[in-house]
């Protein structure tokens, strides 16, 4: 069940509202011994939180599915990048982490258990009782497991959202009278204090002046796929730390690659074209990154974005249009 970026939070009867985690999206499943942890691009994420999967073994209950969100906590709020350094190739490091900077599930819904096996076929106002009964009964053991709040309430929802940070980045608004809509986003919308969105890097750019007598990147080509799973150039970013610049280049030279974009490219005619627009390298569509925006029309960002977070947790194929369906407001209203 993936989220609609919108700029208000909708208000209704038919909305339940809950803090927007500043995490790893995670569905956590137990069958018997068997646990599974799998990030919203399918990837297995058991091996990088060890203690994750023992937390879900030494609780009672031996058959549920839940959603949720993994964070990792940092004095009074949470880490992102405490939790990036979780996702590590070395066995030995993910063990060392585990202890020194151990990690939470924040859970949020439940869609299957026991008694119900096919509680996502349930409306949320049937399913968020039935997790409550579950963390009731099976949270208060485990330092490890969290529930989530929720609230109907309008107001309580505004306060989440002028309150966030430290690990809330904003809100959540979800359809009661839905079942759980995966893979679609129908069912919830995101609210966050900026507007941010993921994006496959489908190139990058050297800078005009090298480092350390180096050729270094300059700025990152950003796309996002459409319908037809086209890949298409929406815009740029170059706020590139100037000491993270060497690592960076390092990471993107290996995967050069045509073409890049497969619908619209980079240098395309234009009356903002210059001689240097046409100057970049395609890479494969392997990394995705979070980026800032002010302003997003005609399939593109008018301005440059700045970079929030590099996200290992995504798929580059969920980084599409649709996560940019707002609905249009109305400028006549603002002259009345």
């Amino acid at each position: 069940m993936e989220a609609r970026s919108v700029d208000a939070i909708p208000r209704g009867d038919e909305w339940q509202y809950e803090p927007k985690w500043d995490g790893f999206r995670c569905l956590l499943s137990r069958r018997g011994k068997l646990i599974d942890l799998r990030s919203k691009s399918g990837e297995d994420l058991a091996r990088y939180f060890p203690e994750l999967v023992q937390a879900a073994l030494d609780l009672k209950a031996t058959r549920f599915l839940l959603d949720g969100e993994i964070v990792v906590p940092h004095g009074r709020s949470f880490s992102f990048d405490d939790l990036l350094q979780r996702i590590h190739p070395a066995a030995s490091r993910v063990k060392k982490l585990s202890l020194e900077t151990p990690a939470l599930f924040l859970a949020f819904d439940l869609l299957s258990v026991a008694t119900s096996p096919n509680l996502s076929a349930q409306p949320l106002s049937k399913r968020r009782p039935a997790l409550d009964a579950f963390a009731r009964q099976h949270f208060k053991s485990s330092k490890t497991f969290r529930l989530s709040p929720a609230t109907t309430s309008f107001a309580i929802a505004k306060k989440w959202l002028a309150r966030a940070g430290g690990g809330s980045d904003g809100v959540i608004a979800k359809r009661r009278d839905l079942p759980y809509q995966s893979g679609n986003r129908d069912g919830m919308q995101k609210i966050k204090k900026f507007r941010s969105t993921d994006c496959v890097v489908g190139g990058f750019r050297y800078a005009t002046n090298k480092l350390n007598g180096k050729k270094t990147v300059g700025s990152l080509l950003l796309g996002l796929f459409d319908d037809d799973g086209l890949l298409h150039h929406v815009g740029f970013t170059s706020a590139i730390k100037q000491q993270e610049k060497p690592a960076l280049t390092a990471k993107l030279e290996p995967l050069i690659a045509k073409p890049g974009f497969t619908g619209n490219a980079p240098g395309g005619p234009s009356r903002w074209s210059t001689e240097r627009s046409a100057q970049w390298c395609p890479i494969k569509p392997k990394l995705v990154i979070e980026v800032c925006y002010d302003h997003f029309s005609g399939e593109r960002f008018r301005h440059g974005t700045s970079i929030l977070r590099w996200r290992p947790d995504k798929a580059p194929k969920q980084c599409t249009f649709d996560q940019l369906k707002q609905k249009a407001a109305d400028p006549m209203k603002l002259l009345a």
